[in-house]
């Protein structure tokens, strides 16, 4: 049988004791039954298991929205985003946050310091919680799915994003010229285009680009990296894009039809494209004043201009401005020869068109005979 205490019971005090020393019920000095529960329990634990303990007195409930926290100090920390207190401030890039652990998790951009390694690959993180979400990477763990679709992901903010295809929300918009996304860093991307801003930069050959998904698929041209490999043939491509158009040639799909003269395609790129050929469009024009009906003609025709020639042989050095020269050179290495004459079964590595001219010659020949 527990002895008696002293009213009123604290019991908000005998949860918090030893860890503030004061009472949770908000007093400033310490409880008066503070010197009773010394004298009757060895330890805190020993009363809690005596009795059990009401824990929600022991909450501090925010004012403003009701919220509840089992310490003090996270009360005080949560209460800074009512009142837009930001104490602790960045030395460095003078960058300020509402908690101290905010500010340290910060400081590690600065100081490069990582201290969260996996232990599958040991690549090595400045948050918890970004190793968390990397080692689902290894895991395959996707816990957050699309309550439309069921199509899952590692990330909740891929989820979210996701989520916005099924809504049509689009709340990043571009100040510039309107245009709006579904994700902030789409925006960011998009935004180069009216700065001109290239913040990444290819090591090998100094080429800058806007975005970094750019910059790793340029940079498969230097080391002839193809990740993406068609299970069909075998087939391997620099970009998944091109892998899925190249699908298409095995399922026969070809969704897009000019409405013109019927043609289809298995790429809205190529459609938008060739309905230039009707309409006589060309919004790609060179410093030259010359115009063009795609942009990567004009990025080959530009070459002209800069001299650059970033299509290089891995055999000799050789170096082109079209990646289709660069294919065709590479052919008298290998001693490759795909195209074959109908005519007498001679076989070439280019330029079959010119060598059929001669049976043309002969044909016409033998009929004035």
């Amino acid at each position: 049988m527990l002895p008696a205490y002293p009213e009123p019971r604290c019991h908000a005090h005998i949860a918090l004791r030893g860890r503030a020393g004061l009472c949770a019920r908000g007093d400033t000095k310490a409880c008066e039954t503070q010197e009773w529960l010394e004298e009757n329990f060895s330890t805190l634990s020993d009363l809690i298991t005596s009795e059990r303990i009401n824990l929600e007195e022991t909450r501090y409930r925010c004012h403003e929205c009701g919220n509840s926290f089992s310490w003090s100090s996270d009360l005080i920390a949560h209460q800074t985003i009512h009142t837009g207190e930001v104490p602790y401030t960045c030395s460095q890039c003078g960058k300020s946050f509402n908690q101290s652990s905010n500010l340290i998790r910060h400081r590690r951009i600065h100081t490069g310091e990582t201290p969260y390694t996996c232990s599958e690959c040991g690549k090595s993180f400045h948050l918890h919680s970004q190793l968390i979400t990397h080692c689902r990477i290894h895991t395959g763990e996707k816990p957050y799915t699309c309550s439309e679709c069921g199509k899952s992901f590692s990330r909740h903010s891929n989820l979210i994003a996701h989520q916005r295809i099924h809504t049509g929300e689009m709340p990043y918009t571009c100040s510039e010229c309107g245009k709006s996304f579904s994700r902030s860093s789409n925006l960011i991307t998009h935004q180069r285009i009216h700065t001109g801003e290239k913040p990444y930069t290819c090591s090998v050959c100094g080429k800058n680009f806007n975005d970094r998904t750019n910059l790793i698929t340029h940079q498969r041209i230097h080391t002839a990296e193809k990740p993406y490999t068609c299970s069909e043939c075998g087939k391997s491509f620099n970009q998944r894009s091109r892998l899925i158009t190249h699908q298409k040639i095995h399922t026969g799909e070809m969704p897009y039809t000019c409405s013109e003269c019927g043609k289809s395609f298995s790429r809205s790129s190529n459609f938008i494209t060739h309905q230039r050929i009707h309409i006589g469009e060309k919004p790609y024009m060179c410093s030259c004043g010359k115009n063009f009906n795609q942009h990567s003609i004009l990025i080959t025709h530009q070459r002209i201009h800069t001299g650059e020639r970033p299509y290089a042989c891995s055999e000799c050095g050789k170096s082109f401005s079209q990646s289709s020269d660069l294919i065709k050179h590479r052919r008298i290495h290998t001693g490759e020869k795909p195209y074959t004459c109908p005519k007498c079964g001679k076989n070439f590595n280019q330029r079959l068109s010119r060598h059929q001219k001669i049976h043309i010659r002969e044909n016409y020949n033998k009929s004035l005979e």
